[in-house]
């Protein structure tokens, strides 16, 4: 008796990935179990696509959730992306660990056969080396961490733009904790009348508060006490300035990069005055871990 394999589809390169895409085009199973709350309504997308970095934990999992949802076949791309980091950044550090993602992605739940998992080394993804054209994220680009970390969002488009050609999804996934990296997304797919559709899913927390990220594992139990000041910040209530100052005091202990409280949409501060709805950001260094959290909050309520 043969036992079906349960795992995804592992490709390297273009053509592979492109082999494979055709094999999903056929083969896949549509997905109706469950969706929107019966047995028989189909999933509105034919694939969806999650782009990581690896080093994957329970958030990447549940953008895989949900675009398992949402879509009948879904391919994960994992990439560390050369072009969205500074030289002076973690680059080569990065942790990096395929067979462990692997086997998180072929959980209950999560990728099966006919789906695929696309990582691709920089010289796939660049072959060329570093692209002469590229995406600019234009004044979203410019604030927060455009101005902490230049050309960030630059290459995370870029890239992005890349995987979303190469994959052809009908849906991508992104978390909401990278806010501005959402809204340049977007920003893109309608500029450039992309066509996909862009989710964004909530930000996910351990059991003690701290949003999670890969680079989370560099922290040391007294960093990581001192990491939590970063959603702590994110309970500060009041006027837009009580806002910012309380934010800004939670933050003690670490390295503030920035407190802002800004216009989701635009991401332009909002003033002294504003009366409404924010989005408060916050980025701070502890140890030598930067990291990053963010949340709606109601200004002058």
């Amino acid at each position: 008796m043969t036992t079906q394999t349960t795992t995804p589809t592992l490709v390297h390169t273009r053509e592979a990935l492109a082999a494979a895409l055709a094999v999903q085009d056929v083969q896949a199973v549509p997905r109706t179990e469950g969706f929107a709350g019966t047995a028989h309504s189909a999933r509105p997308h034919r694939r969806a696509v999650v782009m990581t970095m690896g080093a994957l934990h329970a958030g990447h999992l549940s953008l895989v959730a949900r675009a398992r949802e949402l879509a009948d076949a879904v391919v994960v791309t994992i990439f560390v992306n050369p072009l969205q980091f500074a030289p002076s950044e973690d680059l080569a550090r990065y942790p990096r660990d395929l067979q462990r993602d692997l086997a998180l992605l072929s959980g209950p739940g999560l990728l099966g056969p006919d789906d695929i998992v696309f990582a691709p080394g920089p010289e796939v993804v660049y072959p060329d080396g570093d692209p002469v054209v590229r995406v600019s994220a234009g004044e979203i680009g410019d604030v927060l961490e455009g101005v902490s970390r230049p050309g960030h969002l630059d290459g995370v488009l870029t890239v992005v733009l890349k995987l979303l050609h190469l994959t052809r999804p009908g849906v991508a996934l992104f978390g909401a904790k990278d806010a501005q990296q959402l809204a340049a997304v977007r920003r893109m797919v309608r500029d450039l009348d992309v066509p996909v559709v862009v989710e964004a899913a909530p930000i996910v927390r351990d059991e003690d508060g701290i949003a999670l990220s890969s680079r989370n594992a560099y922290l040391s139990d007294d960093e990581r006490r001192r990491a939590l000041g970063l959603s702590r910040a994110l309970r500060a209530r009041g006027s837009a300035e009580e806002i910012r100052a309380t934010a800004r005091a939670a933050l003690a202990g670490t390295d503030v990069d920035y407190v802002a409280l800004v216009d989701p949409v635009t991401f332009a501060e909002v003033p002294a005055d504003f009366v409404g709805e924010a989005l408060l950001l916050v980025a701070a260094t502890v140890g030598t871990t930067r990291l990053i959290d963010n949340g709606l909050v109601e200004v002058g309520a």
